[in-house]
């Protein structure tokens, strides 16, 4: 070999190497604040679903439904506030600033200011209270709904689920297939859209319109389907989770 080809293949080694290390630390330090993130976010979903929870939980209470989606305009358009939940909705904005921030650092962006952190809390913690008043309002016309057509007290957990289902995809069709409720995509479209400012009034009347529309009878038939096989499901072995 040529000393010009060894100097070449040196050098292009030396520059292979130091990219490599370059790379392996870029992506040492996404890892760990991906996995800062996501212990962050595990929690902050956990205590959006304990939120939710009893937001629907206290609607199912009370001896009040909303009829009709216009009733349920009616309702979003006052300024009633949730104050019973209030301490519940401060524990989620005082998590989400957090895990913006670890997001943020892990996608390379500068540090965040306390000045927009704070704007930020308050962006975010107008978003979830709009939202769990949205969700609280819809699931009292879903449970109205059910109620109507199956002439028995709405099934809770059949509420959350549809009334989720339609807050989070108001246009598509309803198959309850199983009882998950997805409440990383709704954590994500309360915090996201609390950052960057986005209004959700529109889905919410597409949601209370197809809440209006709703084949009770077959829904709630469909549910017991769902639940039945959840039963009949042999369990896991001791300790399983």
């Amino acid at each position: 070999m040529r000393p010009r080809e060894r100097s070449d293949e040196r050098t292009e080694k030396s520059g292979g190497n130091k990219g490599a290390l370059v790379l392996a630390r870029s992506v040492g330090a996404g890892k760990k604040a991906g996995t800062d993130a996501g212990r962050a976010g595990a929690e902050l979903v956990g205590v959006v679903g304990r939120l939710v929870g009893r937001a629907i939980d206290e609607i199912l209470l009370g001896d009040k439904r909303v009829t009709s989606a216009a009733e349920g305009r009616r309702l979003l358009a006052g300024d009633e506030q949730t104050e019973s939940l209030a301490e519940d909705i401060q524990r989620v904005i005082v998590l989400a600033v957090p895990v913006l921030r670890v997001l943020a650092r892990g996608a390379h962006f500068v540090k965040l200011p306390w000045v927009v952190v704070g704007s930020t809390a308050i962006s975010v913690g107008v978003a979830i209270r709009t939202g769990v008043r949205e969700v609280q309002v819809l699931s009292s016309l879903v449970a109205h709904r059910l109620e109507q057509g199956t002439g028995a007290p709405a099934d809770p957990a059949l509420v959350k689920k549809v009334a989720l289902d339609l807050y989070l995809h108001p246009k598509r069709k309803l198959r309850p297939t199983d009882d998950k409720l997805h409440l990383v995509r709704l954590t994500r479209k309360w915090v996201l859209g609390g950052v960057f400012g986005r209004k959700t009034a529109k889905r919410a009347n597409r949601a209370l319109a197809a809440a209006e529309r709703l084949d009770s009878a077959a829904l709630a038939a469909s549910w017991d389907g769902v639940r039945r096989r959840a039963d009949e499901r042999p369990p896991g072995p001791p300790g399983a989770r």
